[in-house]
């Protein structure tokens, strides 16, 4: 079955060719169609194109079948060619002629515009919670062990004295930036497209405003030609935002990579959280860090190859659009699940003490010295050159008390403005305000 099949039969090669992988993209899709139907066929009813009466069954059965989705109960059938048509045969199959008037006044390609922005809004939610675990995760960390020193970096070599505290905290802030590039990809995915049809509106005076109040979407897609150029970019750009989150992600594995390395050896893992070698018996590997890293450097590629799909494709709706769901749709699995074992990994973690007592790291304080001889009143250039004379020449003695109080600083991590920060953000969001809207037109 298809919605736009005539009395012409599509040759079976082609019709394999142009389907390709959608029924199985399109289950993740069911659940969001039957709420794009249950709005549209309201606003149908308001403005009499669908009678009272058979509004009544129609909605009645739209929700028996939303509650098959929740229920993992609802299958796209091999004979059918998407979830539209499914979800239109079912309605057909069970109350008769009113399952056919669902469609009137919309096109497919406007019915799966409203259906990703719909899933991509629930998609956002839940890397957002998940995304907050592992924040809380990192905050309660670097509060933990905010007093161990560790090395600091930079060209990887030794530079200044850093701690877990700020590590694990530069982290959490790193995700408070990255949640406000999710809120741009969100407030993308929140304006309304249904009644934009094809491309070019319809001859029926449709309400939009109540269709988008209904799935509670914050705004319209207004100008129904940029409703359809949204396709491709509205993925683009929450792309971007989700490849935010990887990259931090993907930092952070490298650094875990680093310090569980022996030749570090800052941190370690419970011995069943880590895999071994076939041939050594010593080993403990971070293969999930590693899988991570890779995993989410593959998410930071995911913009471009959305880019490169949609380049120079003209206005208007193209199947190339069509592939854009097997790019994008597995990225979200994967990214949740890297954030969920990062979570579970770091509530295990061991971090080792006294790591500055090694003579290695005495030159990390060399700033620190300088410093103190500053506030003695020699001037920093003057103290900087003699410091530099006494390493070369092996008299440097370190003082390794480190006195740093200004914000965000190792004594003054300001843990407390970072989680300010990222419930503010994440506040803006007003996921509790589409949850209602969804809530009242399923029950």
């Amino acid at each position: 079955m298809k919605i736009w099949q005539k009395n012409i039969d599509v040759d079976s090669f082609v019709e394999s060719f142009t389907v390709g992988n959608d029924r199985v993209m399109d289950l993740q899709l069911a659940a969001a169609d039957v709420l794009g139907s249950l709005a549209h066929t309201r606003m149908l009813n308001s403005i009499n194109l669908m009678t009272d009466e058979d509004l009544v069954v129609v909605q009645q059965e739209l929700k028996n079948i939303y509650k098959e989705i929740l229920a993992g109960d609802f299958q796209i059938e091999d004979s059918v060619e998407d979830v539209h048509s499914q979800v239109e045969m079912l309605l057909t199959q069970r109350i008769g002629e009113a399952g056919k008037k669902i469609h009137s006044g919309r096109s497919r390609n406007d019915q799966v515009l409203v259906d990703l922005k719909l899933y991509f809004r629930s998609e956002i939610q839940n890397i957002i919670q998940n995304t907050e675990s592992f924040f809380n995760e990192l905050i309660q960390l670097s509060e933990r062990y905010k007093h161990i020193l560790i090395p600091g970096y930079t060209h990887l070599q030794i530079a200044m004295p850093s701690s877990f505290g700020l590590w694990f905290g530069a982290y959490a802030e790193s995700l408070v930036d990255d949640l406000e590039m999710m809120k741009a990809a969100w407030k993308v995915c929140n304006k309304n497209p249904l009644g934009s049809a094809a491309g070019y509106g319809s001859s029926f005076p449709l309400n939009r405003t109540m269709t988008t109040q209904l799935l509670g979407f914050e705004d319209l897609n207004y100008n129904v030609v940029y409703a359809q150029m949204g396709r491709g970019k509205t993925e683009r750009i929450l792309a971007q935002g989700m490849s935010s989150i990887a990259a931090t992600l993907a930092k952070f594995a490298m650094d875990v990579c680093l310090y569980i390395n022996q030749n570090f050896g800052f941190i370690s893992f419970p011995a069943h959280l880590t895999t071994g070698s076939s041939i050594m018996p010593h080993k403990k590997n971070p293969d999930v860090f590693e899988l991570i890293r890779s995993r989410c450097n593959k998410i930071q590629a995911l913009p471009n190859e959305i880019a490169l799909m949609t380049t120079n494709l003209p206005s208007g709706y193209h199947r190339d659009l069509q592939l854009l769901k097997e790019n994008l749709f597995p990225a979200f699995k994967s990214l949740n699940e890297c954030l969920e074992i990062a979570t579970f990994m770091l509530a295990n973690i061991s971090v080792k003490d006294n790591i500055l007592d090694d003579p290695k790291y005495d030159y990390l304080f060399s700033v620190e010295v300088v410093n103190n001889e500053v506030l003695k009143g020699v001037p920093f250039r003057e103290a900087y050159r003699t410091i530099g004379i006494d390493i070369d020449e092996g008299r440097f003695k370190p003082s390794k008390e480190v006195n740093h109080t200004h914000e965000g600083s190792i004594g003054n991590l300001c843990n407390d403005q970072i989680q300010r920060m990222f419930q503010q953000v994440k506040a803006t969001f007003e996921f509790e305000k589409v949850e209602k809207a969804l809530e009242e037109l399923v029950k």
